[in-house]
């Protein structure tokens, strides 16, 4: 049975991937980003496939903005059955020397934007009887790395929200699920990967981290690949509360239940060439 999807960030990358897969299967697709060529070109392909959709340039921080669009899909598709919140954007920096204006920029783009594009929608699931929330996070919403701090606490923060609002939604048959991945090979840690500046007292360390990071990220899951999984997860008639899609946020995750806190920070540790 065909289902209507909304899915913030779909423009590029993981979110593009998965809406062409649901596509191909006949769901009806919604959504926003900020990428204006993205869309159009998602569009030109969602036609060809001839796929019911609704997309729009839209900045997930324009909270009005989103109420508009909500109410545009709503009026074009009877309901909303899976609601995907997919924007975000990385920090990187020692803790020390980050600007804190950019931090609470990441701060309201993957918390509040993801927040907002979930409390839109949640009225007509709730009057409908059901539906899912599905947060995209990151292994670091759980594990948090050096020079991520603020990222991190993004994905936290995502994690804490999820986590609490289960138990409001959960008697209306609202699902939620929280996906973790570790690294997928796209572009998102090279926009964000600046050395600190000479002088800095972290930035041997940094660029220690920066290099390791862009080896790992030869050999990370596709956009395909992880794709594949978060269509699997939006496919489930009963969601699991947290999800990977990679082999390294299983392992670490694994990891960090079973072993103490020194084991697991020396692996870290040694993992990111940082020691």
């Amino acid at each position: 049975m065909s289902q209507t999807i909304v899915i913030t960030g779909l423009a590029q990358g993981m979110g593009r991937e998965v809406v062409k897969m649901l596509a191909k299967s006949g769901d009806a697709i919604a959504g926003f980003d900020m990428d204006g060529d993205g869309i159009a070109s998602l569009g030109t392909e969602l036609d060809a496939l001839g796929a019911r959709h609704h997309l729009e340039v839209l900045d997930i921080t324009d909270r009005p903005g989103i109420l508009k669009f909500r109410d545009r899909v709503l009026e074009k598709f009877p309901r909303v059955d899976t609601v995907v919140s997919n924007v975000g954007i990385g920090f990187f920096g020692p803790f020390e020397e980050i600007d804190l204006e950019k931090a609470l920029k990441c701060l309201e783009i993957n918390v509040i934007g993801a927040a907002a594009i979930f409390q839109a929608f949640i009225p007509s699931m709730r009057k409908a009887g059901g539906g899912k929330l599905i947060a995209m996070s990151s292994l670091v919403g759980q594990i948090p790395f050096p020079f991520e701090s603020i990222y991190s606490a993004s994905k936290f923060a995502i994690s804490g929200m999820v986590e609490s609002f289960q138990y409001e939604l959960s008697p209306f048959g609202i699902q939620v699920a929280i996906i973790e991945p570790a690294q997928v090979s796209t572009n998102f840690a090279a926009k964000i990967h600046v050395l600190p500046p000479q002088g800095s007292p972290y930035r041997e360390r940094a660029g220690r981290f920066i290099d390791r990071d862009n080896e790992l990220i030869k050999t990370a899951t596709t956009p395909v690949q992880a794709a594949e999984r978060i269509v699997g997860v939006i496919r489930s008639p009963r969601l699991k509360l947290h999800n990977q899609v990679d082999f390294m946020s299983t392992f670490f995750l694994f990891l960090n239940k079973v072993l103490p806190k020194f084991m697991r920070d020396m692996i870290l540790l040694n993992h990111m060439n940082i020691k």
